[in-house]
């Protein structure tokens, strides 16, 4: 398993070097000054655990504190506040965070703390523990609550093409590398075009869904492909690299020769197709998806039919 990541936003060097005593032999902290700097490792890969200095209350902070918990691919990120002893501390209750420890406690509490905050992240069984992105019920009920809402929107789904004779020969760590690589791909790629309403999505496995405008499906879809083209001969040693094909058994067990790893992406809309659940228009996308597949090498199809 690997180690937990915790992002620790504070200025005070005290705080943070509690927090690195208290969880650096277990896991792995990364610090910074403030929360807006901490945004783009956050997107990149969303940590086990945030724990933030709020001693200093800044309604700025609380406001972009706000904003990414009420992105639905971040609601699910544990928040642990430090708060100050005095009046001047916050109403815990309108904090969006999970728990919070006060400063005159941090050496009796901070370490509990964070061990079931920790815990309790990786009962939830909504993240996908190897990408941390939002799992099949999260998933289901955007969907869901976007076409209750009269959205008008894309539902993408990407799955990777010869993955599991890559996973065979080259082994489940190298593999699992691959699916958190293009997580974090596609969620940086969605952030980028779309800052607001998108949402990325891991149903397991190879298999990725991540909710766009109609309008931008395309591009951001073929960025997508672009990337992963350009990032996936990396994870090949260089003798199967040049060659661009690995020799391996299929599921017959028949010695075969296998392309490398391509993504292959479905889309469904209900800009000119009407649909009443989540189901219908999974279905849709996962149908483009296979059609997608046929073809040798990443491949985009949207539905257009009427």
């Amino acid at each position: 398993m690997n180690q937990p990541v915790l992002v620790v936003i504070s200025r005070d060097l005290a705080l943070k070097s509690m927090v690195e005593g208290f969880f650096g032999q277990a896991g792995h902290v990364v610090a910074f000054n403030s929360l807006q700097s901490a945004l783009d490792y956050i997107y990149n890969g969303p940590p086990n655990l945030v724990v933030i200095d709020l001693t200093e209350y800044e309604s700025q902070t609380v406001d972009v504190l706000n904003n990414l918990k009420g992105d639905p691919m971040f609601s699910q990120l544990p928040v642990l506040a430090v708060i100050a002893d005095g009046p001047e501390s916050p109403q815990v209750a309108s904090l969006p965070v999970e728990d919070y420890v006060r400063y005159t406690d941090l050496e009796r509490d901070m370490s509990a703390r964070i061990d079931l905050c920790i815990a309790r992240s990786r009962r939830i069984v909504e993240v996908n523990p190897l990408t941390r992105l939002p799992g099949n019920i999260s998933i289901n009920r955007e969907i869901q609550e976007r076409i209750d809402g009269s959205k008008v929107f894309a539902v993408a789904y990407g799955d990777l093409d010869h993955f599991k004779p890559f996973n065979d020969f080259y082994g489940f760590s190298r593999g699992d590398e691959v699916i958190r690589v293009t997580g974090r791909l596609i969620l940086n790629i969605v952030r980028n075009k779309q800052p607001q309403d998108g949402f990325v999505g891991h149903i397991g496995g190879d298999d990725f869904i991540y909710l766009v405008d109609v309008d931008l499906v395309e591009a951001i879809s073929n960025e997508i492909i672009g990337a992963f083209d350009r990032i996936i001969p990396t994870f090949y040693d260089k003798g199967d690299r040049e060659k661009g094909y690995i020799t391996s058994r299929d599921r017959l067990g028949k010695v075969q020769t296998f392309p490398m790893v391509a993504i292959s992406i479905g889309v469904a809309h209900n800009r000119s197709k009407r649909f009443s659940h989540y189901g219908e228009m999974t279905e849709v996308a996962s149908e483009m998806k296979r059609f997608a597949k046929t073809f040798k090498e990443s491949c985009l199809r949207i539905d257009m039919r009427q």
